[in-house]
């Protein structure tokens, strides 16, 4: 007989992968990770295919974890079983006088409001631009603003000037911009693998905002 199928078993996407990382970042940039550490539990994020991976990458770290895996106490909630269902019972039927119809119903007035329909930007404007608080669109995913910092140019400035963390500066991510300075991109292997996870993945900013492409 198969095993039942649990939501440790699902699938995950880049998404995932990226907010994974970005965890096993800041537990590098704590000193609660050695560098072979990271770099190792770096790759088996990137190619890890379902929750239960992912999550025993964080099983020995405290928070922060992605969230969306639980605290690494909390197992996978199961499903309650289901409750006893009361026995129907029909409804009496009623024996009283029956209301006679008089005709229709008197007409209120009231009306019904027309749909409203967001206006196109003006021609020639990049898109995006006709939207207040986002003038770089939205994620299709998530529906959040993109970023006004473009994740080009923060892992290309990672992967040349990362040992003095100004990509992850640039993108405001102050802490572990400083860790990167202080231990020189981690001999230039961290500021590597961090600025080529930006061009593939990207990241956010320090509102929490995607990078734009």
């Amino acid at each position: 007989m198969s095993q039942p199928f649990g939501p440790e078993q699902q699938r995950i996407g880049n998404q995932q992968r990226e907010e994974a990382i970005t965890a096993l970042n800041d537990h590098f940039a704590q000193a609660r990770l050695d560098i072979t550490e990271y770099q190792e539990r770096v790759n088996r994020a990137s190619n890890a295919q379902s929750y239960a991976e992912l999550a025993e990458l964080f099983r020995d770290l405290p928070q922060p974890h992605p969230p969306f895996l639980a605290p690494p106490s909390v197992p996978f909630a199961a499903v309650p079983p289901p409750q006893a269902t009361q026995p129907y019972v029909p409804p009496q039927q009623y024996t009283g006088p029956q209301q006679q119809y008089t005709g229709q119903q008197p007409y209120t007035g009231q009306q019904y409001a027309q749909p409203q329909y967001a206006t196109p930007p003006p021609p020639g404007m990049a898109p995006g631009m006709g939207y207040p608080g986002a003038p770089y669109g939205y994620d299709p995913v998530t529906g959040i603003p993109y970023s006004d910092k473009s994740k080009v140019a923060a892992g290309v400035l990672q992967l040349f000037l990362g040992h003095f963390g100004v990509g992850r500066f640039y993108m405001g991510d102050t802490g572990i911009a400083v860790a990167q300075l202080l231990t020189c991109g981690g001999c230039g292997i961290w500021a590597l693998v961090d600025g080529i996870i930006i061009l593939v993945n990207g990241g956010t900013d320090a509102e929490g905002r995607p990078l734009r492409g």
